[in-house]
């Protein structure tokens, strides 16, 4: 008997990655947090207030049970905001197959304790690490329900059950790659977040290609800095998961910490940029978690630092702009 995959997340991303599972030819069972959404999406196959217009197949099911939800999933991927996790995997991981192999779809490094998500999934579902597999790329979530075409990467210390992923991913609008370097993957995948809340905020400033460029550049620069401090392989972030991701959360309006930098850059508060989005920008907390991860390490990530310095400490992003290009000369 086949056995059904699971996505732990009824948000845009979640719903979007179950469309995915469910058209590459497996039953999905959706776990939303929201009665309604669950509701929404056993009687009339959608959920509107994340993904309007998309139609899931017959094969979606959703559900806020846990119980009824996990048990039995040889794949289960976690779609949950990254800095809840932790909490939310807590209560699921006793409901767990022993040989299931858990899928990050977050992009984010936990606050206080600068762990990767895999990390913070090895910890708390007490599993090894080679059974966690991190999916990473140029992934917006309304293009993929479009099925307009795009790429992946399918990052797991394990190749056998990376190409398992792979292969349960697969369609012919998605095309997911393997690769082993874990740890590439997911900063590629979480520092992205906070570059593109900078390149909103210069777009919001009215500064044209020549900035824009430059902030994409030199934040691959220092996303790969950390990277092989950490010991990623460098070619990583030259890939789907590096540079595909940057440019796509860079320079789509459909992207989340694209849009919420660009509410900072018109002089909105944090709190009125939450207000406006509505949705979870990573970068904004992420910004924080892996400005510490860089300190520990002896990183230098100066967009970063600015982008930290105008979320959560008041600085005006044309200062923060002023500042990157205060600083002293050195090679590239």
């Amino acid at each position: 008997m086949s056995r059904h995959a699971v996505v732990l997340g009824a948000g845009s991303w979640g719903t979007a990655f179950a469309k995915l599972l469910a058209d590459a030819g497996r039953d999905v069972r959706i776990l939303a947090r929201r009665e309604q959404v669950a509701a929404n999406i056993r009687s009339t196959g959608m959920n509107p207030e994340y993904l309007p217009g998309l139609r899931l197949s017959e094969r979606v099911s959703a559900t806020t049970d846990p119980a009824e939800a996990i048990p039995g999933a040889d794949l289960v991927a976690l779609a949950v905001p990254s800095q809840t996790m932790r909490g939310n995997l807590a209560k699921w991981a006793g409901f767990l197959d022993p040989d299931a192999t858990l899928v990050s779809l977050m992009k984010g490094i936990e606050l206080g304790t600068t762990r990767r998500m895999s990390e913070v999934i090895v910890e708390t579902a007490g599993v090894a690490a080679d059974r966690v597999a991190v999916v990473s790329g140029p992934n917006l979530a309304p293009e993929i329900a479009d099925e307009q075409p795009a790429a992946t990467v399918v990052a797991c210390s394990d190749i056998d059950r990376a190409t398992f992923v792979q292969r349960a991913i697969a369609t012919p609008y998605f095309r997911p790659y393997t690769n082993d370097d874990v740890i590439g993957a997911e900063l590629g995948g979480a520092v992205k977040n906070v570059i593109a809340l900078a390149y909103g905020m210069a777009t919001a400033m009215g500064l044209g290609h020549n900035t824009r460029a430059m902030l994409i550049t030199r934040g691959l620069a220092e996303t790969a800095r950390l990277g092989v401090a950490l010991g990623a392989d460098p070619l990583t972030f030259a890939g789907l998961a590096g540079m595909g991701d940057l440019v796509a959360s860079c320079s789509s309006p459909l992207a989340r910490n694209r849009t919420f930098g660009e509410h900072l850059g018109r002089g909105e508060t944090l709190e009125q940029a939450q207000a406006a989005t509505r949705q979870t920008a990573e970068g904004v907390k992420s910004c924080l978690s892996i400005r510490d991860l860089a300190r520990i390490h002896g990183v230098e990530m100066p967009i970063t630092e600015q982008v930290e310095l105008v979320c959560h400490e008041g600085v005006y992003p044309r200062v923060a702009m002023a500042a990157l290009m205060a600083r002293s000369p050195k090679p590239e």
